[in-house]
């Protein structure tokens, strides 16, 4: 028995700029699964994800979370998605933690929850030894793992990541891989975005490919040098 679709993008479509960023966009996501976003800068990632995590509205479409619109029910998108943008919207005169603390309560969490939660995501991301730092002095690769560990201080059941490994090392890559695999072997849904066709292949169960804002291709990650064929077809142009 197939398990329910936690996620359901139908026919979306928004216009930015004057231009159509994404045309008639139709896919799902289930819980346990880690879905890879990729595409060449410009095809129309960003302007995805934040649709699907409430920042947007789409023009047309509807997006759907454990059976739940987003346009209807706005809530949903505080209680049930972590997101990571491609740049952390932080705060630079609060510290590691008060940003934690912050994005808790913001999330709905009473103050001394919010506390706990802030707590666990220092932990989680390895962040104690930067907890009194400010987030202005904080180098990229540090302003990346707050970002990571704001999106995920409320347990969100989906994490909506944006070139998450940009400014990582290579060991904080490998944590940053573990993490994903981690929350998907607890039930969450996971998607990552990225123009980085290894990071797609590192981590995820399924591809969606993304060119001129189109789907172009959706399916399990399979053979590898299949996959790169696909891709690099599809942003040359050599692809139908």
């Amino acid at each position: 028995m197939n398990p329910p679709t936690f996620l359901n993008v139908d026919g979306v479509s928004r216009r930015r700029a004057g231009r159509a960023a994404v045309s008639g966009l139709s896919f799902h996501l289930n819980r346990g699964e880690v879905l890879g976003l990729l595409g060449v800068n410009g095809a129309g990632k960003s302007t995805t994800l934040a649709m699907l995590a409430g920042a947007l509205r789409p023009d047309v479409g509807r997006i759907e979370i454990d059976g739940r619109r987003l346009d209807i029910h706005p809530a949903v998108a505080r209680d049930a998605i972590g997101w990571l943008p491609e740049s952390a919207p932080l705060w630079p005169e609060l510290s590691v933690e008060e940003h934690l603390a912050a994005f808790a309560r913001l999330r709905g969490r009473p103050k001394a929850e919010a506390r706990q939660a802030a707590e666990a995501a220092i932990a989680r991301l390895q962040l104690g030894d930067l907890r009194r730092r400010l987030a202005g002095v904080l180098s990229q690769g540090q302003r990346q793992r707050l970002g990571l560990a704001c999106a995920l201080v409320h347990e969100p059941p989906l994490l909506i990541l944006d070139e998450p490994a940009n400014a990582l090392d290579p060991v904080q890559v490998g944590e940053l891989r573990k993490l994903v695999r981690e929350r998907a072997a607890a039930g969450n849904a996971v998607i990552l975005s990225t123009h980085v066709l290894a990071e797609v292949v590192a981590v995820c169960d399924r591809v969606v490919i993304l060119h001129d804002g189109i789907l172009r291709h959706d399916a399990p990650l399979g053979d590898h040098a299949a996959l790169e064929k696909t891709f690099f077809g599809i942003a040359t142009g050599a692809s139908a």
